[in-house]
């Protein structure tokens, strides 16, 4: 791995075991929002009773505790970054009662384990934060079995997306904050549709499917949807870091002004759409 890409993975590791605490407490919350996308990945892998699965960026567990539970007789390994995030994974496994689901903190650049291993790879939200996209899809390919399947969402484009850009919109235009690089990891890196696609045809990969799915998500109230954007938005928090109290009330204020404004008769609903890539190791 390049070493700029390698300065971007420990950067995120920091950053996702910090807001470890937040994604524990809105556990209950992000799960029912990401539902849909998980649940069109279990779908797309035909889980057999006794497969072998990997779960790449698995998070606080899911989609794998839920391939778990579909595959009683064989084994989810759930992979992250975060050695906190998959602390939080194994609490909740151990709480629903789930005894084959099993968790290695490992760079999806650099799985430590060995070829043509698994039966199908899931990777929920993980994409498009991986430092070396090429890679990290050459290596999935490399421990999946000839005749595997995997499964992985991205977000869609971010004018899909007002649940994350209601708040980013305001933010940008009250702190000066760098474009973006081109290729560099970001919430709506893989967007754009089609990229995916040819990151995995570069890869090897055969049978390669897309879908979109859209949804909305309620946030119940304002104050709510602020609590949490703070909680778990590690971009969000660094950019308001760099406001003084003034600013942030005013950022606070247009963002409610704008949430408000997207929402009917009291509702606190925002849009959401992402795809879902589904492939094939045939040789």
């Amino acid at each position: 791995m390049k070493p700029q890409h390698e300065l971007i993975r420990e950067q995120q590791k920091l950053s996702w075991d910090k807001f470890s605490p937040g994604w524990k407490k809105w556990d209950q919350f992000n799960m029912a929002f990401l539902r849909p996308m998980g649940e069109a990945i279990i779908a797309g892998l035909h889980i057999k009773s006794d497969d072998e699965v990997l779960d790449i960026a698995a998070g606080t567990g899911e989609p794998g505790l839920t391939i778990a539970a579909l595959a009683p007789d064989g084994q989810v390994t759930g992979t992250d970054l975060s050695d906190n995030m998959l602390s939080v994974a194994r609490s909740n496994a151990e709480a629903k009662g789930i005894k084959n689901y099993q968790t290695v903190a490992a760079d999806v650049c650099e799985l430590p384990f060995r070829d043509n291993y698994f039966d199908a790879i899931s990777c929920r939200m993980g994409f498009m934060f991986f430092p070396d996209m090429d890679l990290a899809a050459k290596e999935m390919r490399r421990v999946l079995k000839p005749g595997g399947r995997i499964a992985t969402s991205v977000w869609s484009g971010p004018e899909l997306n007002n649940w994350v850009t209601t708040i980013m919109s305001v933010i940008q235009k009250h702190i000066e904050m760098p474009p973006p690089v081109a290729g560099a990891p970001g919430m709506f890196r893989c967007g754009k549709p089609g990229l995916m696609k040819e990151v995995f045809t570069r890869a090897g990969f055969n049978n390669i499917k897309e879908q979109e799915i859209k949804g909305s998500v309620d946030y119940k109230s304002f104050d709510q949807y602020w609590e949490i954007m703070l909680d778990v938005g590690a971009p969000i928090v660094a950019a308001l870091s760099k406001a003084d109290d003034e600013t942030k009330e005013i950022i606070r204020k247009e963002v409610g002004e704008s949430f408000r404004s997207r929402n009917a008769d009291g509702e606190a609903k925002l849009n959401y759409a992402s795809i879902v890539i589904y492939a094939e190791k045939t040789v």
